[in-house]
């Protein structure tokens, strides 16, 4: 499966974006997926994961309670709504599908990385 993740932009700290990871090629409506996002300088950071289903839905501690992550399985679509953006979200965002399950933080469980997509925020 392939993934493209898209949506990113400049917008000013306070404001909401809506990034979108469409998948091709394969059933993707059956995978879990995860956004995961690397800030300059930083390690790549768990964001967001969602089950096929949407009935699973876990957060890193630093977006909780300004992301949500939801998906359209007849688009093929799994998307990221931003709220109150801050600084320090400021990142290539990217999405993948889940493959193993050791740890659902832990970037290593996924493959199929699509290419990110920037999102900047000013202050």
């Amino acid at each position: 499966v392939q993934l493209q993740a898209s949506g990113g932009g400049l917008v000013q700290a306070g404001d909401s974006l809506r990034l979108s990871c469409v998948a091709s090629g394969g059933a993707s409506s059956s995978y879990t997926v995860g956004w995961f996002r690397r800030a300059p300088g930083k390690e790549r950071e768990f964001v967001a994961l969602i089950n096929y289903s949407g009935s699973s839905i876990y957060y890193g501690d630093s977006v909780k309670g300004r992301f949500a992550i939801s998906r359209d399985n007849a688009k093929n679509t799994v998307y990221l709504q931003m709220n109150s953006l801050k600084p320090e979200d400021t990142a290539v965002y990217y999405c993948a599908v889940r493959r193993r399950y050791s740890n659902y933080r832990y970037a290593g469980d996924y493959a199929d990385w699509g290419q990110g997509t920037l999102v900047t925020v000013s202050s």
